[in-house]
């Protein structure tokens, strides 16, 4: 793999943003696991949707993560949609915000995609909730 080149002022911006959004311990795992052969996808994913896309004004994170979720239950994105419905502990979505977003999925994008998405959000909320009261995982 070719040098990355150094750490950039949005690559910063980026980091900062994907840590208030997904937590420490989630990007501190991804950057554990990060390998010479996937480091170039990471910087391009840190600099772009989290240092230029999430780091735009007028949106706030709470829009943005609704959004996200939408357009992630549509498309059939299961991993990334768990880990965004976990990120909304962050964000400010509410679970009632997620419910709207999923029932727009279902008229817009389809019925089976709005349940695949709602499943797995009932699955992250009760681990959550389990976490919430002690209980762990």
């Amino acid at each position: 793999m070719k040098d990355i080149p150094p750490s950039s002022d949005r690559y910063d911006t980026g980091m900062a943003v994907r840590r208030s959004v997904l937590g420490d311990s989630h990007v501190d795992r991804a950057q554990g696991n990060t390998t010479e052969f996937d480091r170039p996808f990471q910087q391009l994913i840190t600099e772009a949707a989290w240092g230029t896309l999430w780091a735009r004004p007028g949106w706030s994170k709470r829009e943005r993560s609704i959004v996200t979720l939408a357009l992630l239950a549509a498309l059939g994105h299961d991993d990334e949609l768990a880990m965004h419905v976990r990120a909304t502990a962050n964000t400010g979505a509410s679970r009632d915000d997620i419910c709207e977003a999923f029932l727009h999925v279902a008229i817009y994008a389809g019925v089976p995609a709005a349940n695949r998405a709602i499943k797995i959000a009932k699955e992250v909320f009760a681990e959550m909730d389990r976490k919430a009261d002690g209980h762990g995982r």
